[in-house]
């Protein structure tokens, strides 16, 4: 890989059902705590769990027009503002034309379309509120951030269901490749957790109400969560001239499409796998050079023997994998930004978490997944895997700063 394609991580941010902030989240994932529980909101349903983001309260959301934003703006905004206050920059300060802002998710305001629904239904048109467009459309989570931090540089939003937000990430990288900016504000953000959406999940048998429980020989299914990660990018030239302290670089990313099936994986994992090792040619690395895995580990059947599966042929020296799906459930396409932010804490910390709900992998995966406590394991490298309904694989590479 070119190192002109390399971008650093200098700040990032976390809202999450273990926390509304990077400390409490990453302090859960460590310590391997699930935070899924009863959804009342979800009673009557087949599936009733959820990991819900706790009462969020936050200087950005407290400015004009904030208590009407959907909560998926407003994750993604709280957790923008923790990274760039992390990265010590100051909108006030830039040439907001020389930065990106690029998001991902799948549902965009699921609650703003669900109440606007309702309305609609019970009291008729006039009911609706003027703002359900503003609140609902996909974009506005990406607008909302480039507005509330005087972003004009190129502002975009990715969906690949579930590998949105490693796709974002990738995105954001050839952005500043490209010279296209200097900065990329990089968020994942889903709000996804309404009755219609996880009666969806459940007619399709993805979801369980008894826990998740990734690579687990008992796992039956995800928990739907709700959340955002933001990490913020920057050309490593731009940092260093700011004397600026990366937290970690991203130094490979790719991209495949399986062409299979609308929801399934392909069943040899051919697409996943093509992923895996062209992101590492792009970070010009072997596969031998990993030092650990953050998996997408959904906690589903099929997803989970696939992704062993290939993590066994493309990485035969067993590098330590794990999963935060087990602590935060399934935060859908936020989940790429918010474990890339793990990856690059773990990183940092020469720690791989252990998977919340691991007692015994299932059957035939020769992989070795970290269960029970985090383990001291000090990497170099580390690549984060995202796949999504529709065939969609991201690959994202990182490495310690």
């Amino acid at each position: 890989m070119s190192r002109r394609r390399e971008a650093v991580v200098t700040g990032l941010g976390l809202v999450t059902a273990a926390g509304c902030d990077r400390d409490g989240t990453w302090s859960a994932v460590r310590a391997g705590r699930s935070t899924a529980s009863p959804d009342p909101a979800l009673e009557g349903l087949p599936v009733t769990l959820s990991c819900r983001v706790p009462e969020l309260d936050h200087p950005v959301l407290r400015r004009r027009g904030g208590a009407r934003l959907d909560p998926v703006a407003r994750f993604g905004l709280a957790a923008v503002a923790q990274a760039l206050d992390q990265a010590g920059l100051d909108p006030r300060d830039w040439d907001g034309s020389r930065v990106a802002v690029v998001t991902g998710g799948g549902f965009g305001g699921a609650r703003t379309q669900e109440t606007a629904q309702a309305r609609l239904a019970e009291h008729g048109p006039e009911f609706v509120s003027p703002y359900f467009l503003t609140g609902y459309l996909t974009n506005m989570m990406c607008a909302n951030i480039a507005l509330h931090f005087g972003v004009t540089g190129p502002a975009l939003f990715t969906s690949t269901a579930c590998a949105s937000g490693t796709t974002a990430l990738g995105l954001a990288r050839d952005l500043l490749a490209t010279g296209q900016c200097d900065i990329a504000i990089v968020c994942g953000s889903e709000a996804g957790v309404t009755r219609l959406n996880v009666t969806g999940f459940a007619q399709l048998g993805a979801l369980s109400d008894t826990g998740s429980r990734p690579f687990d020989g008992t796992r039956d299914g995800f928990v739907i969560a709700e959340g955002a990660g933001a990490l913020v990018l920057e050309r490593p030239g731009h940092a260093a001239a700011r004397a600026a302290r990366p937290l970690a670089r991203l130094i490979g990313y790719a991209a495949t499409t399986d062409a299979h099936h609308l929801v399934a994986p392909h069943p040899e994992g051919r697409g996943a796998e093509q992923a895996v090792r062209a992101a590492l040619v792009d970070a010009d690395l072997g596969p031998g050079d990993v030092g650990h895995v953050n998996a997408h580990g959904t906690s589903t059947r099929q997803n989970d023997d696939i992704e062993a599966a290939v993590l066994r042929r493309v990485l035969p020296h067993r590098p330590p994998v794990t999963s935060a799906k087990g602590t935060l459930g399934h935060t859908l396409g936020a989940a790429g930004v918010i474990e890339a932010a793990l990856t690059v804490l773990a990183l940092a910390e020469g720690t791989v978490p252990p998977t919340a709900g691991l007692r015994a992998t299932g059957t035939g995966m020769d992989i070795d997944v970290v269960g029970g406590t985090a383990r001291n394991h000090p990497s170099s490298v580390a690549i984060s895997n995202s796949f999504g309904f529709g065939g969609h694989n991201a690959v994202a590479v990182l490495a310690r700063a």
